[in-house]
């Protein structure tokens, strides 16, 4: 049995229990533990770390912990002085996309309505999740940090907020995503690429209401979905521009 001495910096502090946070503790280790091995059984997921120092010297994953290590670890914006460490993975991402997993419907439709590829069955399971996120290098989102502790996962962002305009907000402003923007270019329903479409083209499959007061549409080839600019466009474009105006932080909830 080895020990070493972890400290956990700015927003990690929140995986902890109250009485190891903004502290360095001492935690036994056993002989082969890494340092992953280590954070995550203190709480952390691995997607939440950033860059790790193992006695002041930048270490990876799979560093084995020897007695009397002092480990810090960092989370994706580190405030410490002189600058964060050597980032431990490639961030960010050439392209944004994203994996939900099945409790954040409605921060899916949210990013989809920003022009965010976001992939979200109500049925997924944690495996399913996992494998999407390896395969095609998206972004696992979720509420669940033991799903974020999946080897296969190795871009992930636990969700701290309870509601979908507040986790929209943590995301956007976590990812500094506002510049990147593309609103209203994807079906909310199924992820696909929507197109504007003639009025007359589609004059017969709208209410009768929207036949009267509308006249700007796009349709989903994929799903057949036909979308106008009425209320509710109205309400997700003004919670788009509210969450830019303050920084990823939206004035209310959807």
């Amino acid at each position: 049995m080895v020990t070493a001495r972890f400290c956990f910096h700015d927003e990690l502090n929140d995986f902890l229990p109250p009485g190891q946070r903004r502290r360095e503790f001492a935690v036994p280790c056993a002989r082969n533990a890494t340092t992953k091995h280590m954070i995550e059984a203190l709480g952390v997921p691995h997607t939440e770390v950033e860059a790790i120092l193992v006695n002041g010297q930048a270490a990876g994953f799979d560093r084995l912990l020897r007695d009397g290590d002092r480990v810090a670890v960092f989370p994706r914006i580190a405030s410490s002085g002189g600058g964060p460490p050597p980032r431990l993975r490639e961030w960010p991402l050439p392209v944004i996309r994203f994996v939900a997993d099945s409790h954040l419907g409605g921060l899916a439709r949210l990013l989809r309505m920003a022009g965010f590829d976001t992939l979200y069955r109500n049925d997924y399971q944690d495996r399913e999740i996992a494998g999407i996120a390896g395969r095609e290098r998206r972004i696992a989102l979720t509420r669940d940090r033991d799903l974020l502790k999946q080897r296969g996962i190795s871009h992930g962002c636990y969700v701290h907020a309870l509601k979908p305009a507040r986790q929209f907000g943590e995301i956007v402003a976590r990812l500094d995503l506002a510049r990147s923007f593309r609103p209203f270019t994807l079906c909310l329903e199924c992820n696909a690429p929507v197109r504007k479409v003639a009025k007359e083209t589609v004059f017969n499959e709208l209410p009768e209401s929207v036949k009267v007061n509308h006249e700007n549409f796009t349709i989903c080839d994929h799903c057949r979905r036909i979308f106008w600019e009425g209320s509710h466009w109205q309400r997700m474009r003004q919670l788009l521009e509210t969450t830019i105006a303050h920084g990823g932080v939206p004035a209310g909830d959807c």
